[in-house]
């Protein structure tokens, strides 16, 4: 069973900024917070209906950025390529991670990169979408489609971009952002 992502009331995004500062580095504990994927689902006809979610590209205040449930922006961290996961605990609580129950599966909306999307096992054994080699993450105090409040967190957190690269809004905020990461 997934668990949606709810809406945040000012304490808890300032709660939640708290849980950053304190998780400086990789994380720890193996139970986070999991997060559904994307913006639109579908049902596949063959075999039984499986869940499908469509990642796309949608504009935000730090630029385009990859959405995906409800519309709401996609992140990576820095830290994280190839399959590795740094993000866990309390950490996986404020960037809850972008996971998958069994028998779901992504799909690219238009301007995403099919090849792209792919899945890494997490340490507590859920498969999390990743985009380029980047495990995929929302933030936990953005509160509707088109927020980008994480944009530059630590100077690690970012949007994630269709290009698969950081764009040049991820590169100009890393240099003002706070040297706190989680």
């Amino acid at each position: 069973m997934r668990t949606r992502l709810l809406p945040f009331a000012t304490t808890a995004g300032i709660a939640a900024l708290l849980v950053l500062a304190a998780c400086q580095g990789a994380g720890s504990g193996s139970t986070p917070a999991s997060a559904s994927e994307s913006a639109a689902a579908s049902s596949s006809g063959s075999g039984g209906a499986a869940t499908t979610y469509t990642v796309k590209v949608a504009h935000t205040a730090a630029g385009d950025a990859l959405v995906g449930e409800n519309g709401k922006t996609l992140y990576w961290n820095t830290t994280e390529s190839n399959g590795s996961i740094a993000c866990t605990g309390s950490c996986a609580t404020a960037w809850p991670p972008f996971t998958l129950d069994t028998g779901e599966k992504t799909a690219a909306g238009q301007g995403v990169t099919a090849g792209w999307l792919a899945t890494v096992m997490r340490p507590d054994g859920k498969s999390q979408v990743t985009y380029n080699g980047h495990p995929l993450y929302y933030f936990a105090s953005d509160a509707a489609a088109g927020d980008s409040k994480g944009q530059g967190i630590g100077g690690i957190w970012f949007i994630a971009t269709a290009s698969g690269q950081m764009s040049s809004a991820s590169t100009a905020a890393s240099a003002s952002a706070s040297p706190r990461g989680y």
